[in-house]
């Protein structure tokens, strides 16, 4: 049930986030979340859009270096501590959760959030056991 992420390397200067932006919305792929982290020289644009494959390839295109990562996804309700419930669930399993980033939907009362972790079907096991709902790219695509 994994997501697919797209992962960008971009240059840290100005101009650079539009420029993705703008070659995604000119091949008319619709960004659904997004994540950015930043170094003096170069950024990490993490993209989770509605159609990965096009996205790659005209980025690619456009020279930009792009690895697509699955992670998983979770549907969490919006209370004070449903985030920690989620990851708790993980972390009595042992497993590390290497980032993380939410991103609100259509409908009230949750969030999606993405984890990136080593082992994605062990992850998604221990969160669909401690009661959460994952969300796949079906979902992804009605927003």
């Amino acid at each position: 049930m994994a997501i697919k992420q797209l992962t960008v390397f971009v240059q840290n200067r100005k101009g650079t986030i539009v420029a993705v932006t703008d070659i995604l919305a000119k091949n008319n792929i619709n960004i659904r979340a997004l994540s950015i982290a930043e170094t003096e020289d170069f950024g990490i644009l993490r993209l989770i859009v509605n159609d990965e494959k096009a996205a790659e390839k005209v980025l690619e295109e456009q020279g930009y270096l792009i690895k697509v990562v699955d992670v998983v996804g979770v549907k969490i309700g919006d209370e004070p501590g449903k985030l920690t419930s989620a990851l708790d669930v993980l972390d009595k399993a042992d497993i590390n959760v290497e980032y993380l980033y939410a991103f609100m939907t259509r409908t009230e009362k949750h969030a999606y959030v993405v984890f990136r972790v080593e082992d994605n079907s062990v992850a998604e096991s221990v969160l669909v056991n401690g009661g959460f709902k994952l969300i796949t790219e079906a979902d992804i695509n009605k927003l």
